[in-house]
């Protein structure tokens, strides 16, 4: 089966770097990648105006089941890598995020790192927080990014939510206090469930070593 990545990146400053992860990808067995335009492509959609370049990036994740954010200088304050994060979500898909700043571009130059300020993604949570994030060039993207892809599904607490794992915790413990209550002893003398290690009945008052 194909395994098919959008990638989301910031288009005018990364686009050589996004590139080179772009064919190190697709030229395995089985991937595809979706996200990519060129720049002829990309000046005639924003041209259309905002609700092309919506219905472009909606097109282009179908068929996708993860999302790789590539973190460059900027990319974090891109107004439509963050529409990709949200449309990603709503979607389905898992997300990693992968530092490329220490890629060359066509000029032989790195850049600066970028950071994670994408907000909060799910209104109470970051970037970072919910997901997986790499360097590309320190963590050996080439080697390893088709790993990261097939282990993009986050842990529990990530993929619903810290205080929905919480409230998750808090039902099981209910249940599990529920099953113990089923197996409690009753006082000899008014018939209320009681703890075990008690000696004083805490409905009756009676001293249960006296049975």
């Amino acid at each position: 089966m194909v395994r098919r990545v959008f990638f989301s990146f910031h288009y005018e400053r990364d686009i050589w770097r996004a590139s080179q992860i772009r064919n190190s990808w697709v030229t395995k067995e089985d991937r595809e990648a979706a996200g990519f335009w060129d720049a002829a492509s990309w000046e005639q959609i924003k041209r259309k105006g905002d609700a092309a370049i919506r219905k472009w990036i909606d097109d282009n994740l179908k068929g996708t089941s993860v999302t790789a954010v590539l973190i460059g200088t900027e990319t974090s304050k891109r107004r439509w890598v963050r529409y990709e994060i949200e449309k990603s979500l709503e979607k389905g898909n898992d997300i990693i995020g992968v530092h490329i700043h220490n890629l060359k571009d066509q000029y032989g130059e790195t850049d600066w790192a970028g950071d994670l300020n994408f907000g909060l993604i799910d209104g109470e949570h970051t970037f970072s927080e919910l997901f997986h994030v790499y360097d590309w060039v320190d963590d050996n993207g080439y080697e390893n990014f088709a790993d990261w892809v097939e282990n993009s599904e986050p842990s529990a607490r990530d993929k619903y939510g810290f205080w929905d794992a919480l409230a998750t915790l808090a039902i099981g413990g209910l249940v599990i206090g529920a099953i113990s209550s089923w197996f409690k002893p009753r006082c000899p003398f008014c018939n209320v469930k009681i703890d075990k290690e008690v000696s004083v009945c805490p409905n009756c008052g009676r001293y249960l070593n006296q049975y």
